[in-house]
């Protein structure tokens, strides 16, 4: 089995979920200093020369590898994108949202791996089929887009997956200490991928109000929220509680995608609720990301 590290080439197998209303180049070199594998999440740029400043933004900060997440079905620039980020150097990409059989091509046309997210068991057997590099197995505790269809927690699912593949493993959802990350490893994978909490890191550009509605998090303090064939965990704010315990409410229809990036941006979660990870309900602190990559890898 090819190592998860040797295709990463960070120092530690920590992986930066990427979150496409946090494209912060200052974050991603953050996550790479402190030893960690940073993600520009490009699934919803289209804008060649917004993915070349982006790049640029994270190379003036660190000399370190980093990587970025592309969207399959969502973006039809993927191949031109794939092609400026080889042409800057980047070696390793994260694929997602489709099958991978539509990119793998050209990823190794390019001399890149890739590694591509799976929701299910099935879909994680398709994907090497396909070719990849390597999966990032995300439980049903994950955050951002889930599939509405029955998931397996990451307790089943990654020695599950682990049992019939042959690439490498990063382990995504319900992952905020050390304690996450050992068991990840125990059940095993050979990384992880951390979304939510870095999402509440000091060095996020998350607004204040994602961050404290995450710290505020209790337990049980996510939900599934529908939108259209696809369903995205969100942090249960008053006004979604009080939607949510009224049976005439059509959640479907409450709140659209097309307001995340004001919603998340301003903090205005009426608009449509915070994202976030079961793992909400762990993450009681802001964090530097060093602090964060060095207690959760000791």
């Amino acid at each position: 089995m090819t190592d998860l590290l040797s295709v990463l080439g960070s120092r530690y197998p920590v992986i930066q979920g990427p979150i496409g209303e946090l494209n912060s180049p200052k974050m991603v070199a953050a996550v790479c200093e402190a030893g960690g594998f940073g993600m520009l999440a490009l699934g919803f740029v289209g804008d060649l020369e917004e993915v070349k400043r982006l790049v640029v933004g994270v190379q003036e900060l660190t000399d370190k590898p980093f990587g970025a997440n592309l969207m399959i079905i969502m973006n039809p620039n993927n191949e031109k994108i794939l092609e400026v980020l080889a042409e800057a150097g980047v070696k390793t990409v994260t694929t997602s949202a489709g099958n991978p059989k539509q990119m793998y091509p050209k990823i190794h046309e390019l001399g890149m791996k890739g590694i591509h997210v799976v929701l299910t068991f099935s879909n994680a057997v398709k994907a090497v089929e396909a070719g990849v590099d390597g999966l990032v197995v995300s439980g049903c505790e994950s955050g951002g887009l889930r599939s509405p269809n029955p998931e397996s927690s990451n307790m089943v699912l990654i020695p599950l997956v682990a049992d019939h593949v042959s690439v490498p493993i990063a382990a995504a959802g319900g992952i905020a200490d050390h304690r996450g990350y050992r068991a990840a490893l125990a059940l095993g994978a050979q990384g992880v991928q951390i979304g939510t909490r870095f999402l509440s890191a000091a060095e996020s550009p998350a607004c204040e109000p994602w961050k404290e509605a995450i710290l505020s998090c209790a337990d049980g303090g996510t939900t599934l929220l529908p939108q259209g064939p696809m369903c995205m965990r969100t942090l249960i704010n008053p006004k979604l509680r009080e939607k949510m315990s009224d049976p005439n409410v059509d959640l479907s229809k409450e709140y659209s995608l097309q307001n995340v990036g004001k919603a998340w941006t301003t903090g205005d979660f009426d608009l449509f609720p915070a994202g976030g990870g079961m793992v909400s309900a762990l993450i009681t602190e802001s964090k530097p990301v060093k602090a964060i990559i060095e207690e959760m890898v000791s």
